[in-house]
């Protein structure tokens, strides 16, 4: 079932606005949609209680959660694309194991403090994540080039022995392991606006980066050889594509933890409706992404309130049966049907 670009992007845009409003008006302190246009107009000054939940509390986690959903489903959708594999997600490269393994040695160390505003586990976490897509990039460039097979492989090294650093430190600091699996689990409790700041200059650069070369990343579909007839640098344009996706999910994981399969499930709902045309598809996973995170994040608060269910389980128990489905559609031939 395909839809109009137009109409695709009123319905996403829909669903976030939608989302958002669901997200500071839902919690433990229910405010009604009246009292939240209140308190918006009220400003971040008023003092009310509703001013207050809604400024200090549920806006930033409902941005923070569009932000790193958007992140999530557009460096989801490169990686498909580049790589024209569609069980690619943003933790190929090894980023997740990455950010887990900074996260996790400041948490089992003690070190856990603030700098510039902001907790070290989220910075830990970007170090380690950066570091991690620096060390697979190093590993799989041959002769200057960065052959996708060799990209792949490098990534699933570098992220199992990031995984086995992670396992050895949670089994050298076992008193510190419920924070440790906490945190691995992804959510965005405790997060405020030193988050969002936090990870915005990286979200911008990353999505900056994915839309300008939209067009490239189109003709890589049709096999490099062909791409580079048509004028296209190969080499080029896949570290610059593979740097965005790197850069978009660092920056998710460093401030929302493991989320899992929102790049895997999100694209290809998105490419159902819109086609592979990624300058339509990109955007639309940015809207789309967001939409389902902010909304999966309220499940997570409201489920079971007071007590709040991990996101990456809400996450998992919508990806998994996706995945399913995916491994069905595949006997037939999935990827070019989309």
């Amino acid at each position: 079932m395909r839809v109009s670009p137009r109409v695709l992007f009123v319905i996403a845009g829909l669903s976030l606005f939608l989302a958002l409003v669901a997200g500071v008006a839902s919690g433990p302190v229910p405010i009604g949609v009246a009292e939240v246009l209140l308190a918006w107009r009220a400003g971040e000054a008023a003092q009310t209680p509703a001013a207050l939940i809604l400024w200090e509390i549920r806006l930033p986690r409902v941005i923070l959660a569009a932000l790193v959903g958007s992140a999530l489903a557009v460096s989801g959708a490169v990686l498909q694309g580049l790589l024209r594999n569609p069980l690619a997600d943003p933790y190929l490269l090894g980023v997740s194991a990455g950010a887990s393994f900074g996260a996790t040695a400041v948490i089992v160390t003690g070190m856990i403090g603030m700098v510039w505003g902001v907790s070290v586990v989220p910075l830990a976490a970007l170090a380690g994540a950066l570091v991690a897509v620096w060390l697979v990039y190093q590993l799989a460039r041959v002769n200057g080039k960065l052959p996708v097979f060799v990209l792949i492989l490098a990534g699933v090294a570098v992220g199992y022995l990031l995984a086995a650093g992670v396992s050895l430190l949670i089994f050298w600091g076992q008193e510190r392991m419920h924070q440790v699996i906490f945190w691995l689990m992804g959510g965005f409790a405790g997060r405020n606006w030193s988050h969002v700041t936090l990870c915005l200059p990286y979200l911008a650069v990353g999505l900056g980066l994915a839309f300008a070369w939209a067009r490239e990343l189109n003709l890589l579909l049709g096999g490099e050889e062909t791409a580079a007839q048509l004028g296209v640098e190969v080499e080029r344009v896949k570290l610059v594509l593979i740097f965005a996706a790197a850069l978009l999910t660092a920056a998710a994981v460093a401030v929302g933890g493991l989320i899992g399969f929102v790049g895997l499930v999100v694209p290809h709902v998105v490419r159902i409706l819109a086609g592979p045309d990624h300058r339509v598809l990109l955007p639309a996973c940015a809207l789309a992404g967001g939409a389902f995170l902010v909304a999966a994040d309220v499940v997570a608060r409201t489920i079971v309130a007071p007590v709040e269910v991990p996101l990456g389980i809400i996450t998992a128990l919508t990806g998994g049966p996706f995945f399913l489905y995916l491994l069905w559609r595949r006997k037939g031939g999935l990827f070019g049907q989309l």
